[in-house]
């Protein structure tokens, strides 16, 4: 997909000046940089001092270690899978070329590349994720776990033929900051963990190609920060990414300006993408795990050499800590709001590790677990290695008195978010509400049409599902379906979402919510009230009950204003089977070898079809991760609002 004259006016009217005299610097300096590509400065006797403490290694769990064997033994074989498309190509893979479309992207000045024209290009996140490196950083893990040396080989022969594929500027690699972040982030990782291979000098600081490359993305990075309304998590990674090179890459005359730089960078970006309640503003959580990862890798390298930093950054991390503590299911699954991409900021585990999980092992070993967070089992690699590095929270010098939340926080006001609780026993009945802003910045790049949807799950099973996002460019009819109102469990209205898309990434009109009330301090019975403007001329408010003795979810709608035309969806997660008769539906599935059951009573205003995988326009699908979706049963009801009375929703949970 292409963008049109039209986009190109619609984004530019969301920039502020200041925004658009730098972007016009951008575009002057990459006029610039076409022609003049200075030489990386001459580097004698560099030396790589950011290792990990003796015995670092020896702290990584067992079965943590087997799982990253396991994984760097598949990539070993050639086989991986990004985005549901399975590669066997991993041996010698081809850096340009889009494994979905067969594509291979074009040659040239890396600022000419249409990245975003699939036609052209191909799938730029399937071309793009490879050369993260991450799966660079697996096999380097499993080189410092097992001191194997064919994993430190096969991470030299890929990252010198990477960077012999990718000279500076040129192609397809040079042109997205977030990538270049991430990518140092991996080399300095990939670094560390080949420090007991004997070539590991030779393949960076005694390499000058590598120092070539590593000079050139941390020039690009300091040249071209992401401005204005797209200073979302890409702005993150850029600054995190640029920090952890300039310390433990320290070899250059502009590391420390660079390194200044990048934590001022850092610093700014972390408060202004974060809520004071500790959830990211963006409202995706699972850009809230990348913004969390990166901050965490960035605090380790300024500990690993001894560079200050402020302690707002780590008052920041210590608030998303405990956010993901606090939204969290029993299965410690957070919300599927808003877009999710399967970014990660770094990565040193195999397949089978809970990221979330993960984070919430790391934030215990820096922050310290409080007496309310949920319990975390399992292990990974990743934790031990970052704690072996960051300095605990309460040893810090610089760390201010803070205190943290005395009980488990229900609701986020200044992000709109509730989580409503109840048990059944030893299942836990969780749900979300969602009252909060449309997005982040002016564009709310990340946002969904979402307003006053809820997410219900039994056990940290998806009951009524977030769909997810599943596709970002290429594929505009499913990028609108997944970040559509029809496409959450909320309601619409005269077929039109709440807000108004101007483009995959682009809002030129979003709903306002607010929050009535949220009182979830009652024993056994949790609250929930908002409303949004969304639909001119028309306010939806929607009430939610959630009562653990009955174990009734009761859902009623309101609408005011002229008479309309009004659908509710209801989206069931893949799991659930659904017999509708009516305005009732008997939904079923299997948790732990168990059959468990729920009635879901649907307003009988409205005319109710089940819809399930269809295509012509998309209904009926849940995307488990980018790339993939499955067929799922949707509910749609349809009818008029006209003011008169309630849409009423109950579902209630059996045994």
């Amino acid at each position: 997909m292409s963008m049109s004259a039209g986009w190109y006016l619609r984004r530019l009217s969301r920039m502020g000046p200041r925004e658009v005299g730098g972007r016009a610097g951008d575009a002057v300096r990459r006029r610039r940089w076409r022609s003049a590509r200075p030489n990386c400065p001459s580097v004698t006797g560099a030396r790589f001092t950011a290792v990990l403490p003796a015995g670092t290694i020896a702290a990584v769990p067992p079965d943590a270690a087997k799982r990253l064997i396991a994984e760097a033994d598949r990539l070993m074989y050639g086989h991986a899978e990004y985005f549901g498309v399975v590669r066997d190509d991993l041996d010698d893979p081809d850096w340009w070329c889009d494994p979905k479309t067969g594509r291979r992207a074009p040659w040239g000045y890396a600022f000419d590349v249409p990245y975003r024209n699939e036609d052209a290009v191909g799938d730029i996140k399937q071309i793009w994720e490879l050369s993260r490196h991450q799966y660079l950083t697996v096999l380097a893990a499993a080189y410092a776990v097992t001191g194997n040396e064919r994993y430190a080989e096969r991470v030299a022969e890929h990252l010198r033929s990477w960077w012999a594929a990718n000279p500076p500027l040129r192609g397809v690699h040079w042109i997205s900051g977030i990538e270049l972040g991430i990518r140092l982030l991996s080399w300095v990782w990939i670094r560390r963990l080949l420090d007991g291979w004997p070539g590991a000098a030779g393949l960076f600081e005694d390499n000058p190609v590598a120092l070539k490359q590593i000079w050139h993305h941390q020039r690009w990075l300091a040249a071209f920060p992401s401005r204005g309304s797209s200073a979302n998590n890409h702005v993150i990674a850029e600054a995190a990414g640029q920090f952890a090179a300039a310390c433990a890459f320290g070899w250059f005359p502009s590391s420390a300006r660079w390194r200044a730089g990048a934590l001022r960078s850092l610093e700014r970006h972390l408060r202004g993408n974060t809520f004071g309640s500790g959830l990211n503003r963006e409202l995706a959580t699972e850009y809230h795990g990348l913004v969390l990862e990166l901050g965490l890798a960035a605090v380790a390298e300024a500990d690993a050499a001894d560079v200050p930093v402020p302690a707002s950054i780590r008052l920041v991390l210590l608030r998303m800590t405990d956010a993901l503590a606090a939204i969290v299911d029993s299965r410690l699954r957070p919300p599927r709001q808003g877009d999710a991409d399967d970014g990660h900021g770094l990565v040193l585990d195999g397949a089978g590790t809970d990221r979330w999980a993960s984070l919430l092992a790391t934030g215990d070993a820096v922050f310290g677990r409080l007496a309310w967070w949920p319990a975390v089992t399992g292990t990974d690699v990743r934790t031990p290695l970052l704690a072996a590095l960051i300095r605990p929270y309460a040893k810090d010098g610089t760390a201010p008195a803070v205190t943290r939340p005395a009980s488990r926080p229900a609701h986020f006001a200044d992000a709109g978010m509730t989580i409503l609780r109840g048990r059944a026993g030893d299942r836990e009945i969780w749900c979300r509400c969602d009252g909060g802003p449309h997005g982040f910045l002016s564009i709310a790049a990340h946002a969904h049409a979402d307003a006053l949807s809820v997410e219900v799950r039994h056990d940290g099973v998806d009951v009524l599902a977030d769909p997810g996002t599943y596709c970002y460019h290429g594929q505009p009819e499913w990028r609108q379906y997944f970040r559509s109102t029809l496409g959450h469990n909320t309601v619409q209205l005269d077929g039109a979402d709440q807000s108004v898309s101007g483009g995959p990434f682009l809002w030129t009109r979003q709903a306002r919510s607010r929050v009535i009330a949220a009182d979830t301090s009652e024993e056994g019975v949790a609250r929930w009230c908002a409303e949004h403007d969304g639909y001119q001329r028309s306010v939806h408010r929607r009430r939610v009950e959630l009562t653990t003795a009955s174990q009734e979810l009761r859902v009623v709608d309101e609408v005011s204003g002229p008479r309309r035309d009004l659908s509710l969806a209801f989206h069931l997660g893949p799991a659930i089977a659904a017999d509708l008769v009516g305005n009732r539906a008997v939904l079923s599935w299997t948790r732990d070898g168990e059959e468990r059951s729920a009635v879901l009573d649907l307003p009988g205003q409205l005319s109710w079809r089940a819809h399930r995988g269809e295509s012509d326009p998309p209904l009926g699908w849940y995307s488990a991760g980018f790339g993939r979706k499955e067929p799922t049963t949707t509910l749609v009801g349809t009818g008029f609002a006209d003011g008169a009375e309630g849409f009423t929703t109950v579902l209630r949970f059996r045994g």
